[in-house]
């Protein structure tokens, strides 16, 4: 389904605004869950906080989103300090991984639930409602209630609330890790697309970085409560600044090289992603395929080689060998 923003809808979302961590610090106890992160969104911006478990990215939205005080430190949206202003006082939209839908209202109530606690009136709710609604493919399902919808159109309908109340910050607290694989791939791309529309300053939680890599302007990767890198999804992904960014954000194969080839025992070492290898031809170092992945496009093959296991994406064709086969892996230049 296509959908139309109107004139009023798009100048209506020709905003945006910044957000500030500075210096921000959470102590519990003896643990520090944030240690000093210095951390700002740029007004309209997606920007994705990504991090394993316990890494401090539920901490940061959390106290963003007011409901955590920081140990040290300060919060500012629009160049305002909320610190200290209480989560019902902060222009903030909020989207949780459980969808929070209220069970004995329908879509369209739900949906304009903050705008009546805004005492926003009865005709411009409905209004919005129905806008938001038909803006995240839900048009024809205002009048159903939770129960009688799936989890995707359920986290649709969570969506439309949180833009309801047009936000100046929209915070995303690992809002598809509960739905199905093709499900997600679909509202991922749709909350992009109407982080866009709406030109709402977005923060995205999560621990998946492949949909950090693709919604996000840029990412910022988390470990145990320090800032490990920020940067366009690109830059992140093919310059890591860290042995933690490497690992985390991707695969990455460490190999010693000697005028661009793998040699066993070369002093220079070379981190390389699995699409920067390549099986087969006569000059790569010998090894032998432990596992063959079928991803669609790529095939993923784990080679065990005198330097360790390799890990090789190539194209899936015919031809490729399989477990147990001899090969060799080589760098690919360019």
């Amino acid at each position: 389904m296509t959908h139309v923003i109107t004139s009023d809808a798009a100048a209506e979302t020709a905003r945006g605004t910044t957000v500030e961590f500075r210096g921000v610090q959470r102590a519990y106890g003896s643990t520090l869950a944030l240690d000093g992160l210095d951390l700002t969104l740029h007004a309209g911006e997606l920007l994705a906080l990504l991090g394993p478990s316990g890494c401090g990215k539920t901490t940061a939205l959390r106290l963003l989103a007011g409901f955590d005080t920081p140990t040290a430190g300060e919060i500012l949206i629009g160049g305002k300090d909320v610190t200290g202003v209480p989560a019902s006082k902060r222009d903030a939209g909020m989207v949780f991984q459980a969808y929070s839908l209220f069970p004995t209202m329908t879509a369209a109530e739900n949906v304009a639930f903050g705008m009546r606690m805004r005492k926003v009136g009865a005709a411009e709710r409905k209004r919005r409602a129905d806008e938001l609604l038909e803006l995240v493919g839900l048009g024809s399902r205002g009048g159903s209630y939770p129960h009688e919808m799936s989890g995707g159109q359920q986290q649709r309908v969570a969506l439309a609330r949180a833009l309801a109340i047009r936000p100046s910050v929209l915070l995303l607290d690992e809002p598809l890790s509960a739905l199905d694989a093709r499900v997600r791939v679909q509202l991922r791309d749709e909350i992009r697309r109407l982080q866009l529309a709406e030109g709402i300053t977005t923060l995205f939680v999560t621990h998946d970085q492949s949909e950090a890599l693709a919604v996000a302007d840029r990412v910022a990767v988390l470990n145990a409560g320090h800032m490990e890198q920020i940067g366009p999804p690109q830059e992140v992904y093919a310059r890591p600044a860290t042995p933690f960014v490497a690992e985390f954000v991707g695969v990455m194969n460490e190999v010693p090289v000697d005028g661009g080839r793998i040699v066993a025992g070369a002093s220079e070492t070379k981190q390389v992603r699995p699409e920067g290898l390549a099986v087969g031809g006569s000059a790569g170092l010998p090894g032998t395929v432990l596992t063959s992945t079928f991803l669609g496009p790529v095939t993923r093959l784990v080679v065990s080689t005198e330097v360790g296991e390799l890990t090789v994406d190539v194209v899936s064709r015919p031809g490729l060998p399989g477990i147990g086969d001899p090969t060799t892996v080589s760098v690919i230049r360019g």
